[in-house]
């Protein structure tokens, strides 16, 4: 299978760092979510200004520098789905990302966590096809493999349930059949959704740190389909403070 055809060489044809370059005094720690409503509504409560933009045929990307118990971040807006996710976060590397923690929405394959409910991934199961360019073939990639505690600890001093679990990552949202649903919640998975195992890889690959957590969204694990605060309008309030805890996990881990 082409799938199992994995280079490890790290000089490909074209590079990223061929494209974008190092930003001065650009902040080694980048947050970021993926609803443009949800990093709106955070830029106007933190305020930043631009220090660097990507460009792709959809338009210009900015990158923010804001600030959050004075201390500097980067701040940039992921793209749906594994391919997108990981071509956005390869331009702006060479700029001095050296850790990312990224907040991302998921359907949930367990009706007991709740709408806006926190999910902290401890696998992914590689189902999408980014990854496959940047680890070896496996059903599974080990995620966040440092922070969990530090995350946690920040959760439960503000008073944040949580799960722990394995997550789907999936190319084709409209190809979640029920016949895969159970098949993936019989390897483990608790929630789905399109970026984390190709995330995961790709930082693994580029020796960057990475941290993503969810926040849960609509219902697969139901009769038909329960969309729940699927809407990035709804529970907008709600989704703005889970958000910030992104920022709350970098000032613990800030260096410096």
């Amino acid at each position: 299978m082409l799938l199992n055809e994995f280079d490890p060489e790290k000089q490909a044809i074209i590079n990223p760092d061929m494209m974008f370059h190092k930003v001065p005094d650009f902040p080694e720690t980048l947050v970021s979510v993926f609803s443009h409503q949800l990093f709106k509504a955070v830029l106007d409560f933190l305020g930043g200004k631009v220090i660097a933009e990507t460009a792709d045929v959809d338009g210009i990307w900015p990158v923010y520098e804001v600030t959050y118990k004075d201390k500097r971040f980067a701040f940039y807006k992921a793209r749906l789905g594994a391919p997108a996710c990981v071509g956005c976060f390869e331009d702006v590397i060479p700029m001095g990302v050296k850790r990312i923690i990224l907040l991302g929405n998921c359907g949930v394959l367990d009706s007991n966590i709740k709408d806006c409910g926190i999910i902290i991934p401890t696998r992914a199961i590689r189902d999408e096809g980014t990854s496959y360019h940047y680890a070896p073939a496996a059903d599974y990639i080990d995620v966040n493999k440092k922070y969990v505690d530090d995350f946690v600890a920040v959760l439960e001093e503000l008073g944040y349930p949580y799960v722990r679990g394995i997550t789907w990552t999936t190319d084709a949202f409209y190809r979640e059949t029920r016949a895969k649903v159970e098949a993936r919640k019989k390897m483990g998975a608790i929630c789905v959704e399109m970026e984390c195992a190709a995330m995961q890889a790709l930082c693994d690959f580029r020796g960057v740190e990475f941290f993503q957590f969810l926040y849960a969204g609509d219902n697969l694990d139901h009769s038909g389909w329960d969309p729940r605060s699927l809407s990035g309008t709804a529970k907008l309030d709600e989704k703005e403070k889970i958000a910030l805890l992104a920022f709350e996990l970098a000032c613990r881990i800030a260096v410096g």
